[in-house]
């Protein structure tokens, strides 16, 4: 049945939940690996450190996904799995700038991203249910303009306080950890919960008709039908979403390198250390911030200015061009020697990145049944949080005899990798497919 046409203000706030969501996201991307450093982990094992997020990312979001499908309930289809989930994260951000011990960062990094993707597929699949295909295309570059512009904000929080709020740069909390840090992941654990709130009240669930109610209560709700539902649909899933996983693999494998060292090879190439306990390090740290700020600036306005070019020369297409610009910026990353020209660089980091949140989404959402939305989202996070288990298996052993031990080596294979993602993505044929029998 047709949807109510909603104006763009009511998009952008029913999407202002992803701001939240997202700004923990960059927080982790941007902190973690330094904070393995303060609390005095190995480098070669920062990978497996960050198994928190693919890990729980490949075995929760396909069940709730599943679940939120088979869902109704008074507060909604989807909004439960937005509050629960944004309460446990909430949680896990004001705890982890105390963690005291590698343990305790790591136990809290499970339980922050638990929370997180309990949130994130019903989130994407919130967009689906809500908008007619026509806005669909805004409605996903517009969670993809919110993942930029958090995750500006939440790099460049480090330096702002620093800056313009005149906290230490040297200062410490518990495990060695920089106040600025601290204070970030709080900010976070506000937004992870405030912007969800408005989202959920502002613009609210369509409520369900009859007949979905009738077919949501004859749905089986055990967890083996559960398990089920998600070997059904990977059965049955369409041949265009068979063909997304290789661009996936190549294109998150990248991304991985890329969070995983990207402070560490800056902090070589620009500042001639990787000593965690040096001022020298802090202004790494500092310095990827600033960076990361400004490539998810890109990202934010890059992912606007997207939509009416994806619906002009394809998604596909438009992604494929992102993608290749990152891998060229990722390769040339480890050669810079200038802070300045690591801004440059960024340029095509952050197009490639506002693609990234969005373009697949399109793709997916004209490929899958409406009907099974939310299971093939979550199926689809298979896609990311597979590659990423396979950085963190990979990397760690072939980071000292493979790649000498240096960090900027890490990001050249990333940028291969995302050639080979751009590559890849031209054998995806975009449209409504029949599915795949097997």
């Amino acid at each position: 049945m047709p949807k109510p046409h909603l104006s763009v203000s009511q998009i952008l706030q029913m999407n202002l939940g992803f701001l939240g969501l997202q700004f923990s996201f960059g927080l982790q991307q941007a902190n973690m690996s330094p904070i393995w450093g303060y609390l005095g982990a190995e480098e070669a094992n920062f990978a497996w450190l960050g198994i928190a997020g693919p890990l729980t990312g490949l075995i929760v979001q396909p069940i709730i996904g599943s679940m939120s499908d088979r869902t109704s309930s008074r507060w909604g289809r989807r909004t439960p799995y937005f509050l629960i989930g944004a309460i446990m994260c909430c949680i896990g951000l004001f705890f982890m700038p105390l963690s005291a011990s590698i343990l305790m960062a790591f136990s809290l990094l499970f339980l922050l991203d638990v929370g997180n993707n309990v949130t994130m597929e019903p989130y994407r699949a919130y967009v689906n249910d809500r908008l007619n295909a026509n806005q669909r295309s805004f409605g996903f570059l517009s969670q993809s303009a919110f993942t930029g512009l958090a995750q500006c904000l939440a790099y460049l929080s480090p330096t702002i306080l620093v800056f313009l709020f005149g906290l230490s740069r040297d200062a410490t909390s518990a495990g060695n950890i920089p106040t600025f840090t601290l204070v970030s992941f709080w900010i976070g654990a506000a937004l992870s919960i405030g912007t969800i709130l408005w989202s959920i009240l502002r613009v609210p669930e369509l409520p369900l008709s009859e007949v979905e109610k009738e077919r949501i209560g004859a749905m089986p709700k055990t967890i083996g039908a559960t398990l089920r539902e998600i070997w059904d649909a990977m059965r049955d899933m369409p041949n265009a979403m068979r063909a997304m996983a290789v661009m996936s693999l190549f294109q998150w494998y990248a991304m991985s390198g890329y969070w995983g060292y990207v402070t560490n090879s800056i902090s070589r190439s620009v500042y001639g250390t990787a000593d965690a306990s040096t001022a020298a390090y802090r202004e790494a740290v500092l310095t990827i911030g600033q960076v990361g700020a400004f490539f998810n600036l890109i990202a934010f306005v890059s992912a606007l200015a997207m939509a009416p070019i994806a619906r002009k020369v394809g998604a596909g297409r438009l992604h494929a061009m992102c993608l290749m610009l990152a891998g060229i910026a990722m390769l040339a990353m480890p050669q810079i020697g200038d802070k300045s020209l690591l801004f440059v660089a960024a340029i095509g980091i952050g197009l490639g990145w506002g693609s990234i949140m969005g373009n697949p989404y399109i793709i997916l959402a004209d490929t899958i049944p409406p009907e099974r939305t939310g299971v093939y989202m979550g199926i689809f996070n298979m896609f990311i949080c597979v590659p990423m288990l396979i950085f963190a298996g990979t990397m760690t052993f072939a980071y000292e005899p493979l790649l000498g031990g240096d960090a900027r080596n890490v990001l050249m294979v990333s940028g291969i990798c995302m050639l080979l993602a751009a590559i890849a993505v031209y054998r995806i044929k975009e449209g409504r497919a029949q599915p795949a029998v097997g």
